[in-house]
């Protein structure tokens, strides 16, 4: 049997789960397994320059291919209290990446000692599991534990605490022979499948809501399946986009508060019958559930059993994979189809696509400063089917899901539920390192994009190539819209006179400066006319010096984007919609007259 550190156990265990890439930084308390890491020389490992940034960095790394699992590492005290955001964003939307962080010795742990907290207790509210393994022996079978939670059931974040002293010691292990644990996920019966599709032929205006557990679960191709083998339509929940190609004539448009369109809204309250397949009823998706839940009947498909029921009660639930679901439903859905038992909902799914071909908003502006909606028109023109956007929060991200298209799944890269501002800049350098050759693209506003900018020196420094919109107002904008129920405008302006920059004329942050500071490539767009040039521009610089480019585009400071505070019935249009084709010229399956 090999007797090496338990450090050198768990860089070994490491590579026998598949992981080839770290993000962390290291200290003195993690110094030991990085000196197994440089000894093994086989792992990749990426420098953040903050912690959290590594646990985003993860994030986006695990949601860009299925099967990856994204791992960050961190010295004890501060690192580990860093990564919790990360881990909170994770454990939201499902996302399996593995925080290992350093810790003071087994004998400290109840002496306060420098840089000491029970990092396992801080942690256990936002992880499947967080555990700080007080025997050297034990570091191998808790990493084995770690992998095969992070896999079975619902997916999720674990956080193993290793102190200095037990990475230090020696242990027995045979790295040659280690096998990963089984995954376990339920899987629906055929029986469910069956009920599931007699409950929708029964309806005569049926939906499907597909979330962002048929995406986790590389099922997409599978959900197309069944709505082409039945007919019915799809609405993605804003996790889910991407499952069924925007320009799918049964793709419906997104449902919900804000990340919705007009289409999505209608049809889903037109509907009399929603499965919901990997969703969880997010409340930006339902809104008032009453209003949403109205006289349908429901089917909830979720790998969670207490998921079933939690926001309302389902006439139906099944406990499944995502997959495994929809390989049952399907399996039954073509049977029936074979024997002529299937309902035409061909005069349904045509009703959808009149709705998605009329409801759309007015994206063609030529004001000066810029409107947003204008930008994301020339996104579409600019960036092809084969992009990976990489979205977190704000109006930017609101508007980008009203205006941007997504045709494929993992192509649309966002922090659900959590929506921590900063995530865009380290997630999207997660996304570079996880797929080299993609053309990736985040969109932020101005605010987002301050949190962590010190990252864009990771792209930098690893040529990691990437175009970041940066969509700048000077304002708070979600914010300052939410405050218009308070009748105010408070503490959310953003600009300033910047006495080393007065070409920024009133909007604070010269983001060029400091991009290039951080030895990245930047352009500043003042007019629309300029745009097209400057996303071409971007992608010449980003393939030629493989660092991220920044295109700061200069907005109007105030716009009000689409988006209801109570129910999708009433959801409020601030802005033009679009009564002729040139109006919205980059909208896909667009019927308009002109």
């Amino acid at each position: 049997m090999a007797r090496m550190t338990a450090a050198d156990a768990a860089v070994a265990v490491l590579r026998r789960e598949g992981i080839t890439d770290l993000f962390g930084l290291p200290g003195a308390a993690i110094n030991p397994f990085y000196a197994a890491v440089r000894r093994d020389g086989r792992l990749r490992h990426t420098l953040a320059r903050h912690v959290e940034g590594a646990s985003h960095m993860a994030e986006g790394y695990t949601r860009t291919t299925p099967g990856n699992i994204g791992v960050c590492v961190g010295t004890s005290g501060p690192a580990g209290t860093d990564m919790i955001t990360g881990l909170y964003s994770a454990s939201a939307d499902s996302i399996p990446i593995l925080a290992i962080t350093g810790q003071a010795p087994v004998a400290k742990l109840h002496k306060e000692d420098f840089q000491a907290v029970d990092i396992a207790a801080i942690a256990s509210p936002v992880t499947k599991w967080a555990v700080t393994v007080m025997e050297p022996a034990q570091v191998p079978g808790t990493l084995q534990k770690a992998f095969w939670l992070m896999r079975s059931g619902r997916p999720g974040p674990v956080l193993v605490d290793l102190p200095v002293d037990v990475q230090l010691a020696e242990i027995e292990f045979d790295p040659d022979t280690y096998e990963p644990l089984p995954v376990a996920k339920p899987a629906a019966s055929r029986a469910q499948a069956e009920k599931a599709l007699d409950l929708l032929g029964a309806a005569q205006r049926p939906l499907i809501v597909a979330g962002g557990g048929v995406i986790n679960a590389d099922a997409s191709e599978l959900l197309v399946e069944l709505a082409e083998v039945t007919g019915i339509p799809v609405v993605p929940t804003l996790m889910g986009w991407g499952a069924i190609p925007d320009d799918h004539h049964l793709m419906a448009g997104m449902a919900g508060l804000q990340t919705s369109h007009r289409s999505g809204n209608a049809t889903l309250l037109a509907s009399d019958a929603v499965i919901g397949i990997g969703n969880r009823w997010a409340n930006r998706h339902t809104g008032d559930v009453d209003v949403y839940r109205g006289d349908r009947t429901f089917i909830h498909v979720d790998i969670e059993p207490t998921q079933i029921g939690r926001v309302f009660a389902p006439h139906y639930g099944i406990v499944s994979d995502a997959r495994a679901a929809l390989e049952r439903l399907v399996e039954v859905a073509r049977e029936r189809a074979a024997a002529g038992t299937l309902p035409d909902r061909t005069a349904w799914a045509d009703e959808c696509a009149l709705r998605r071909a009329t409801l759309q908003r007015r994206t063609h502006f030529d004001d000066v400063p810029i409107k947003p909606q204008r930008v994301y028109e020339e996104m579409n023109r600019a960036f092809g089917p084969e992009t990976r956007y990489v979205s977190a929060i704000g109006l930017s991200q609101i508007a980008a899901a009203q205006f941007l298209h997504v045709y494929r799944p993992r192509h649309w890269i966002n922090c659900g539920q959590a929506g921590p501002l900063g995530w865009t800049v380290p997630a999207a350098l997660g996304v570079c390192v996880a797929d080299p050759d993609a053309s990736v693209v985040a969109i932020t506003g101005d605010y987002d994009f301050q949190f962590m900018i010190e990252e864009l020196a990771v792209g930098a420094q690893f040529h990691l190539p990437y175009i970041h919109v940066l969509v700048n107002n000077s304002y708070l904008g979600l914010i300052r819209q939410a405050q218009r129920a308070f009748d105010m405008d408070y503490c959310v302006q953003l600009g300033f006179d910047n006495v080393n920059s007065p070409e920024t004329e009133g909007y604070g942050v010269d983001h060029v400066k400091v991009a290039e500071g951080l030895g990245c490539k930047a352009l500043r767009v003042r007019t629309p006319d300029e745009l097209p040039q400057a996303l071409e521009d971007a992608k010449k610089l980003a393939a030629e010096f493989r660092v991220p480019v920044v295109v700061e585009i200069i907005l109007e400071r105030v716009t009000d984007i689409a988006m209801s505070g109570t129910d999708i019935g009433h959801v409020v249009e601030f802005g033009e919609l679009a009564t002729l084709a040139e109006h919205a010229p980059t909208a896909v399956n667009a019927a308009l007259p002109g």
